[in-house]
């Protein structure tokens, strides 16, 4: 299906069995959920959902089944995390075949590539796999970076279409719409400047606390869409202390966390990640709790 590149995109988690099996079923259920709560997109294994612990056939059946799940309601991209560009492509071709609507491309992880070799794999991905390529830039996490002499390199690919801007440097929202207009949409990929990035200019927000408060967050980009600056303001004030876990190095374990607290999901990660303890598990379970009992869709609701 073709994506319009547009709204509220969560990666979502992997669900696993008390063994920490893929529980396959356990997943369907949290995307459909996520779907008909109203999400634009859905991004199956990106960091959230753990694509680097995952044997390659878990990732083709996993994504198989979450694109069977969605059923063609919004678009489903894959995150493809691999080693090394040979690998990269067997993915992306297999996430081709098992339907997936496009790709988000991270940098081979472990080596950090060089610039000209940071191009060479993404346009290697993007020639040998027919599929619309949502580039991720996160460098405090890849140590590597999707600048401007970068994106210079790959204009000429027509799939490399989208950039998921994970900077915490928000000024690069203005200078990339600046040397490139609208030649690549712009996704904020960090959650705790998201607004600031969809006010820059970003046309979507690929988000991991959605997975636990997947209202607020749609409410939050379609207030943003009809230029209801106030309101948008309100929900991104409330869910602020939440959305600085995305940035925070035990991000899947707090997500997860809080899907759990919010019935959404289970806790479970792979080793060598564990599930929060002693201080942090109380200070995450209580910001959680906290922003549950005071959802500003919950207000909403009672003055209607």
């Amino acid at each position: 299906m073709s994506i319009d590149w547009r709204g509220v995109f969560p990666a979502v988690t992997t669900q696993l069995n008390e063994n920490l099996s893929i529980d396959v079923a356990g997943t369907q259920r949290v995307v459909d959920a996520l779907v008909r709560d109203g999400v634009d997109g859905i991004v199956a294994l990106g960091t959230v959902g753990e694509n680097n612990s995952l044997l390659y056939e878990e990732k083709v059946e996993l994504l198989t089944a979450i694109v069977e799940t969605v059923a063609g309601r919004v678009p489903v991209l894959t995150g493809v995390s691999e080693y090394d560009t040979r690998r990269a492509i067997r993915f992306g071709k297999a996430a081709l075949k098992a339907g997936a609507a496009g790709l988000m491309v991270l940098p081979p992880m472990v080596y950090v590539p060089k610039p000209h070799e940071l191009i060479y794999h993404f346009r290697s991905v993007a020639e040998d796999v027919a599929l619309p390529v949502m580039l991720y830039n996160n460098p405090p996490a890849y140590r590597s970076q999707i600048d401007i002499p970068v994106l210079e390199a790959l204009a000429d690919v027509p799939n490399i279409v989208a950039l998921k801007e994970s900077s915490p440097d928000t000024r690069s929202y203005t200078d990339l719409f600046n040397a490139f207009g609208e030649r690549f949409t712009l996704f904020a990929g960090l959650d705790d400047v998201a607004f600031e990035g969809m006010m820059l200019g970003a046309r979507g927000w690929v988000s991991g606390l959605t997975n636990a408060f997947p209202e607020e967050s749609v409410a939050l980009v379609a207030a943003l869409r009809r230029g209801g600056i106030a309101a948008a303001l309100e929900i991104y004030r409330w869910f602020m202390p939440l959305l600085h876990l995305d940035a925070e190095h035990d991000l899947v374990q707090s997500i997860k966390l809080a899907e759990q607290i919010m019935d959404r999901g289970s806790e479970r990660v792979l080793p060598p990640r564990l599930p929060l303890e002693g201080e942090r598990r109380a200070e995450v379970i209580a910001m959680v709790e906290r922003a549950a009992a005071t959802r500003p869709v919950l207000a909403a609701a009672a003055a209607a």
